[in-house]
């Protein structure tokens, strides 16, 4: 059991005695306390090479959990496969006013409308700069919300972070940033790719660029978006950020504003992440992400057509020993079958895109 495992169990009561938001920022302190932990023993047959990158397992950390690049290597220490910060805009910015993150418990759920708070690009480059750990991380790249050129705020990102970062994520699904989910429209998405390529271009590293997209697309936006994205003009797409659709919950904050994450979330991303899987006829990388909360629900997504997952709102229940559950549970999966990740990537995407999950 990791030092972060074990201090999860301790403090639980107290954390979940506090607010959410507060509870968040003094989980990062801790970690932050915590002396370096050894890498955990990794399972050759979970490796996973995409992007150009070896990824040591498939489960990521995903952005939001560690918004300033506080915490990266004290997270892949706990065995994830790659951690993403973020998300990261060039201004620092306080974010909306609070309360602003909501636990969901009787949901398994969280809502959140942070609005993209974060210390900006100059105090995330310096931590990245100085890390001594060799895990993979990527960043996570956003706008400023008073940001009068917003596709200028994304070519800022490439050309701050293209030498520090394994990856990039061009996140324009947030729903807690006017105006932002308009960059997904084909015109406007088609210009935004264009620029960002320009300014890859012109760095001396050219890291991974993937696209993170909404769940709430309708079918014609999905195919725009398949067709915005093929031919190279970015290496992945991360499905998908927080909803703002309200499927039925039983928590008291279940109308909050802002974006819904964790379990509510599993059934409408992992149908758009099959539905993008057959519109690129997996082609294009995908990182599968929404309501992941145990191994069962991370085979699914691999078999609705991940190539990744992450996770990030299960960790407010269950801590992080929760990934070594999920990794231990994919490998007795390909154990019993007899498989490899590859071979059953997207082997219920029709069903799961036309009927349904299944394959759980």
């Amino acid at each position: 059991m990791t030092h972060a495992s074990l201090g999860f169990r301790l403090v639980r009561p107290l954390l979940h005695s506090l607010d959410a938001e507060t509870a968040h920022d003094l989980t990062i302190k801790l970690l932050k306390l915590m002396p370096p932990a050894a890498a955990r023993p990794q399972m050759s047959h979970l490796a996973v090479s995409t992007l150009g990158l070896n990824f040591a397992n498939p489960l990521g950390l995903a952005a939001g959990f560690d918004k300033n690049a506080e915490v990266p290597d004290a997270m892949l220490a706990q065995g994830f496969g790659f951690v993403e910060v973020g998300t990261v805009t060039p201004k620092p910015q306080s974010g909306n006013p609070r309360p602003r993150l909501f636990r969901l418990a009787e949901d398994r759920a969280v809502i959140n409308r942070m609005g993209f708070n974060n210390d900006g690009h100059a105090a995330a480059h310096a931590r990245l700069a100085a890390r001594r750990g060799s895990g993979l991380v990527g960043v996570n790249l956003g706008a400023n919300k008073d940001s009068t050129g917003r596709i200028a705020d994304y070519v800022a990102g490439i050309e701050a972070f293209s030498e520090v970062a394994d990856y990039l994520t061009v996140n324009i699904s947030s729903p807690n940033t006017p105006g932002l989910r308009s960059l997904q429209s084909r015109a406007e998405l088609q210009s935004l790719l264009a620029r960002l390529n320009e300014a890859r271009a012109q760095q001396t590293q050219r890291p991974p660029m993937l696209l993170k997209i909404a769940p709430d697309l309708r079918g014609d936006e999905l195919e725009d978006i398949a067709r915005c994205c093929g031919g190279g003009a970015v290496d992945g797409i991360i499905v998908s950020n927080t909803t703002i659709a309200r499927p039925p919950l039983k928590s008291r904050h279940a109308l909050e504003p802002g974006g819904l994450s964790g379990a509510p979330l599993f059934e409408l991303s992992t149908r758009q992440l099959a539905r993008l899987f057959l519109l690129t006829d997996g082609r294009i990388p995908l990182v599968g992400v929404g309501g992941i909360g145990d191994a069962e629900t991370a085979w699914a997504k691999i078999l609705a057509g991940a190539t990744l997952l992450q996770l990030y709102s299960a960790l407010i229940y269950r801590g992080p020993g929760l990934v070594a559950e999920i990794l231990e549970g994919l490998s007795a999966r390909l154990r019993h079958e007899g498989s490899n990740l590859e071979s059953v990537r997207g082997r219920e995407a029709q069903a799961v895109a036309h009927q349904g999950l299944s394959g759980t």
